[in-house]
């Protein structure tokens, strides 16, 4: 019998016992599909996620105050940490490695334009603030590189804040009151809508300068520096970290790469889809049980079957390839109506739910193709070679 003949009759015997072909074929076939989905699933809210990140660029580092990395023991009084101000985001411009410079102040307050009032969140940037951050106006323009100490009572407006106060009508020149200050209008965002649950829209952009009188404040929330992709990053955080040194006398911040976050994020949302892979996993496993059951079930129906082959002359050897054949070629075809029913659904998913985020990873579905493949070959060892040790007198008798 050569090894195509061999394959013949395994595939003979599968379609001569349609019900329990189906069966075993389903187990492995839904255990693949649950793999596919669940990590398209997760894949696809890593790449979101990322992406959402990414979208203002990658080569940014944010300085905050305050050093969070632990000391050998309390500097007491003279520990305080020294606020960060509009000066030193005016001095990281002297960085050989600087682009661009922002400093940031958040608050929420209530604002009033247009006969409407509305509270939203209100940040103070500098005239740097939308090249650095990849945003754009959708009318007018941005806030002028005015004196930072003392600039102009100028506001931008997010789209959403536009429609909510304005309407359709051109709000340029109106006047915007944010708290108790007043400011003149110039211009509207251009949509970027919501990112991890901020609402970028529902916002208004006034200086930096006006941010802290309106919220009361000494210092900056934030100072970000946006460097040269080309450049080394070691390089620009000690270029950073000398300028604030010799301005602060001493390393009272932290600067946090955004590449560093990224990293961090992307490796814990690694973890998730390998966890969400594990549990698909464990539908394969289930599968691959009801799978070794059957072919001790098979052995047992085909007794008569076995020992006319061993009276006709096969060797041992060749019965435990043909039931190895069997349970491979068994869990081959459940792991491809797996793999097709998987990824049918996933694409589905994308189509008609546009807001859920579906991303195959084929080099996890490529994993459970080929552990379908070695379930098969496990799962059919034992019931081979519990077959090939049958007596052919026994055997026959069995019938």
């Amino acid at each position: 019998m050569s090894f195509l003949d061999a394959l013949q009759f395994a595939l003979r015997a599968l379609i001569a016992h349609r019900m329990r072909t189906f069966l075993s074929a389903s187990g492995i076939a839904i255990g693949i599909a649950a793999v596919i989905l669940l990590t398209s699933i997760g894949s696809g809210i890593q790449h979101f996620v990322l992406s959402e990140f990414t979208q203002f660029g990658t080569n940014i580092l944010n300085i905050t105050p305050g050093k969070i990395r632990t000391r050998g023991a309390s500097t007491g009084s003279i520990g305080s940490v020294r606020l960060l101000t509009i000066e030193d985001s005016l001095a990281l411009k002297s960085s050989r490695h600087a682009v661009y410079t922002n400093a940031t102040v958040t608050g929420n307050a209530e604002v009033r334009g247009g006969g409407r009032s509305r509270r939203v969140t209100v940040y103070g940037q500098g005239p740097d603030f939308d090249r650095a951050f990849n945003m754009h106006t959708a009318i007018g323009q941005f806030l002028p590189a005015d004196d930072p100490r003392n600039p102009r009572a100028f506001a931008v407006l997010g789209a959403k804040v536009h429609k909510e106060l304005f309407g359709d009508a051109n709000p340029l020149g109106s006047v915007l009151q944010v708290g108790g200050s007043r400011f003149r209008i110039i211009g509207v965002m251009a949509s970027k809508g919501q990112v991890l649950g901020f609402d970028l829209d529902d916002t208004v952009y006034i200086p930096t300068a006006r941010a802290l009188e309106i919220f009361n404040r000494e210092g900056v929330m934030e100072v970000q520096v946006v460097y040269p992709p080309a450049a080394l990053l070691d390089e620009v955080i000690e270029d950073i970290k000398r300028i604030m040194v010799e301005r602060h006398g001493r390393e009272d911040f932290t600067i946090t790469p955004q590449q560093q976050m990224l990293s961090t994020l992307s490796t814990v949302l690694d973890v998730l889809t390998f966890a969400v892979a594990v549990l698909g996993g464990i539908s394969l496993l289930v599968g691959a049980v009801g799978m070794i059951t059957l072919m001790h079930i098979a052995v047992n129906e085909r007794m008569a079957e076995i020992g006319l082959l061993n009276a006709l002359g096969a060797t041992p050897t060749r019965i435990r390839i043909l039931f190895l054949l069997e349970s491979t070629a068994l869990s081959t075809l459940g792991g491809m109506i797996g793999l097709m029913t998987g990824s049918g659904i996933a694409g589905l998913l994308s189509v008609f739910f546009s807001d859920l985020p579906v991303n195959i990873p084929w080099r996890y579905v490529l994993a459970a193709l080929i552990l379908s493949g070695v379930i098969g070959l496990g799962a059919g060892v034992v019931p081979a070679m519990r077959a090939a040790r049958l007596n052919p007198v026994d055997a026959l008798r069995a019938e």
